[in-house]
C-alpha cells in the first residue's frame, strides 16, 4: 500500500479532521517564525566572522568551529528531543525550547570569549532549537492530516527554513554594521520572546494518543556520541590535514600521533562510526527484549524515507557549505565587510523567496520526485556558475546564486513531505527527529567539510574552486539518490 495512504489512514484512525480550520492555520505563524530563526541562527554568524574573531581575539577557525557546534548540537539532539516531545507534550517542548534558546542567546550577546559565545550559541541555542523543532513537524503532521492541507504547511514552514538560512546573512550583515554582531543575538532573544507569546495563544496540541513513551537514556547517548565524533574528525581535516597529520597531535608535551602519522581525522571518525554501530546494535538488542528504544528500527528499512533523508542531508549541505565558501572568501580574501557579504548572498534569498512562492502549486502539479530532481540540478548549475565566475566580481555571482536559492527552495518541501508522508501518525515523533537531525547533520557537514578546505589557505584562490568542486560533488550524490525514490510514492498533490 501506498505510504502516503497509510499517513492518511494512520491521522484518519486518531480522530484527527481530514480538513485544516482556520483555526489551525494560525497555529502556522509561531511554528514558521521558529523554524526561521533557528535556520537563521546557523548562517548570521558566516557574515560576521572576521568582526567576532578580532573582537574575541580568536581566528576564522575558532569561529568556524562554534558555528559547526550549533548544527552539531542540534543534530546529535534532535533525535532525544523528539522523544522527549511525545512524553513531556508538544507544546511544553516547544515552548521550553523557545526559552532555553532566548537564554543562549543572550548569553552569547554578551560573550567575552570564544568559550563563552560557544556555550550560549553553540550549546545553549543547539539544546534549544533540538527541544522546539520537533514538535514543529509533528504538530503540521498531526494538525493538517489533509495531504493537500499538509503539503501547504509543509511548504510553509520548509520556506520559513529556507529563507531563514537564506536572509541570514543579509539581516545578520546589516545589523552587524550597523550596530554590532552582538546585536544579532539580541534580535533573536526579541523575535523568540515574540514567538513565546503569539504560541501560548495560538498553538493547540491535539495531545498523544495512549500510553507515553519511555525515553531510552543510552541510545540518547550512543548516537549523540557518534554523531559528535564524526563531525568533529571532519573539523581537524583544517588542521592536521585529511590523510597524514601535517603536525604532531599532542596534549600538554605528550604527543599522540606523530607528523606524518595518521590524521586525527580518520580517529575520530572511526569513534563515530563505532558508537553509531553500538546504537544500532542497541536498537536491535532492546527491540528483541519487548523494550522500546530511542528509534525503531523499521524508520531505516523504508526506502522512500531513506532516500528522501539522504535528500534533506544533502540540501542542508550544499546550502550551508555553498554560503561559508562565499562569505569567508568575500571576507577574507576579498576585505568585504559584513553588510557587503550579506548583500552578495541577497540573490539566494531571493531565488528560495521566488521558488517558496510556488511550492505548494508544483507540488499539486508534478510528483515529489520530480522536483527533488529538478531542485538538484539547478543547484549543481548554480554551483558551477560560481566556479565560473570570478570570485572578486558581486555582479558575476548573481546568476550562480540565484540559480542555488531556486533550486533548494523547490526541493526543501518535497524531500519534506516524502519523509513525513512515509510513517503513521504514530511514528510522527520519531521520524520528524530522525529527519530534522539528519538536516541539521548536513548543516553541520557542509560547514565542517568546506571549512576545511578553505582553511588550508585562504589566500589561494584554488581552494575556493577546490571547495566549490566538493559541493558539486554532492549534490550530484542527492541528484542520484533522487532519481532513486521510488515512482509509486511520487503521485501529485490533489488540489
Amino acid at each position: 500500500m501506498d505510504a502516503h495512504m497509510d499517513a492518511s489512514q494512520g491521522a484518519a484512525s486518531s480522530g484527527a479532521p481530514s480538513k485544516a480550520t482556520p483555526a489551525s492555520w494560525l497555529l502556522l505563524l509561531p511554528l514558521a517564525l521558529a523554524q526561521f530563526i533557528a535556520s537563521y541562527a546557523a548562517s548570521n554568524m558566516n557574515v560576521a566572522i572576521s568582526n567576532i574573531a578580532a573582537d574575541l581575539h580568536t581566528d576564522v577557525h575558532g569561529v568556524q568551529t562554534a558555528i559547526t557546534f550549533f548544527t552539531l548540537t542540534m543534530a546529535a539532539l534532535m533525535i532525544p528531543g523528539s522523544k522527549l516531545t511525545d512524553i513531556w507534550g508538544r507544546k511544553f517542548c516547544f515552548e521550553l525550547g523557545l526559552m532555553v534558546y532566548g537564554l543562549g542567546a543572550l548569553i552569547a550577546a554578551f560573550a567575552p570569549g570564544l568559550g563563552v559565545l560557544t556555550f550560549g550559541y553553540s550549546l545553549l541555542e543547539g539544546v534549544g532549537s533540538a527541544l522546539m523543532i520537533p514538535p514543529i513537524y509533528i504538530l503540521v503532521t498531526v494538525v493538517f492530516t489533509d495531504l493537500t492541507a499538509r503539503a501547504r504547511s509543509f511548504g510553509i514552514v520548509s520556506a520559513a527554513a529556507g529563507i531563514g538560512a537564506a536572509a541570514g546573512p543579509l539581516i545578520g550583515g546589516l545589523v552587524t554594521s550597523a550596530i554590532s554582531w552582538r546585536a544579532s543575538f539580541i534580535l533573536q532573544v526579541l523575535v523568540v520572546a515574540a514567538i513565546i507569546v503569539i504560541g501560548r495563544r495560538r498553538i493547540t496540541d491535539p495531545g498523544i494518543q495512549g500510553a507515553k513513551p519511555h525515553f531510552d537514556l543510552v541510545g540518547a547517548v550512543l548516537s549523540a556520541a557518534g554523531l559528535f565524533f564524526v563531525v568533529l574528525g571532519i573539523l581537524q581535516s583544517g588542521e592536521y590535514g585529511w590523510l597524514t597529520a601535517n603536525k604532531d597531535v599532542a596534549i600538554g608535551t605528550t604527543v599522540l600521533i606523530p607528523q606524518g602519522g595518521i590524521s586525527p581525522v580518520w580517529v575520530f571518525v572511526g569513534i563515530g562510526v563505532l558508537f553509531l554501530v553500538w546504537f544500532f546494535l542497541h536498537i536491535r538488542s532492546a527491540e528483541r527484549a519487548g523494550k522500546e528504544p530511542l528509534l525503531a528500527s523499521k524508520l531505516f528499512r523504508n526506502r522512500t524515507s531513506n532516500l528522501g533523508l539522504l535528500t534533506q542531508n544533502i540540501q542542508w549541505l550544499t546550502l550551508q557549505g555553498t554560503f561559508f565558501v562565499i562569505s569567508v572568501y568575500l571576507q577574507t580574501v576579498n576585505g568585504y565587510s559584513a553588510i557587503q557579504t550579506g548583500l552578495s548572498l541577497t540573490p539566494a534569498t531571493i531565488g528560495i523567496l521566488l521558488s517558496s512562492a510556488f511550492a505548494g502549486r508544483l507540488a499539486r502539479r508534478r510528483p515529489q520526485r520530480f522536483l527533488v530532481r529538478r531542485g538538484f540540478g539547478v543547484t549543481i548549475v548554480g554551483i558551477l556558475l560560481l566556479l565560473l565566475s570570478a570570485a572578486n566580481n558581486v555582479l558575476a555571482l548573481i546568476p550562480g546564486l540565484l540559480l542555488i536559492g531556486a533550486g533548494v527552495g523547490v526541493m526543501l518541501t518535497s524531500s519534506v513531505n516524502v519523509v513525513q508522508s512515509a510513517f503513521p501518525e504514530k511514528d510522527q515523533g520519531e521520524i520528524s527527529g530522525l529527519s530534522r537531525s539528519v538536516s541539521n547533520l548536513g548543516s553541520s557537514l557542509g560547514t565542517a567539510i568546506v571549512g576545511s578546505v578553505l582553511v588550508l589557505d585562504l589566500a589561494r584562490g584554488h581552494n575556493y574552486a577546490a571547495a566549490l568542486l566538493t559541493m558539486v560533488v554532492i549534490a550530484f550524490i542527492g541528484f542520484v539518490a533522487a532519481i532513486l525514490l521510488p515512482a509509486t510514492h511520487d503521485a501529485p498533490q490533489q488540489a
